[in-house]
């Protein structure tokens, strides 16, 4: 708990995760809905063209995106176990006598 106050611990990724499953089952449902309007009119063919890129392109650019945030704190821990790793080789090594 004093990490996540101390903001040590990211709440962010969670979140992230939050938003991918939100906008697959947000492109499922509006895909859905294209093709389904499309079959029930004349002439909506180029709706139910749209539904299938949606629904096969849609989950895939959601999860292209919530990637590249990732990165960004997979980086942010990378450097900080470099850095931990850093001060562990400066600190000078006690030797005991006994």
């Amino acid at each position: 708990m004093k990490d996540f106050l101390a903001f040590r611990t990211m709440l962010t990724p969670i979140l992230i995760q939050a938003v991918f499953w939100m906008g697959v089952v947000i492109c499922v449902i509006a895909g859905l809905i294209y093709i389904l309007s499309g079959v029930g009119q004349y002439g909506g063919g180029p709706n139910v063209i749209k539904g299938v890129i949606l629904l096969f392109l849609g989950p895939i650019a959601v999860r292209i995106y919530c990637e590249i945030l990732i990165i960004f704190f997979r980086i942010n821990e990378t450097l900080t176990e470099i850095q931990h790793t850093l001060e562990e080789k400066r600190a000078p090594r006690q030797e005991k006598l006994f």
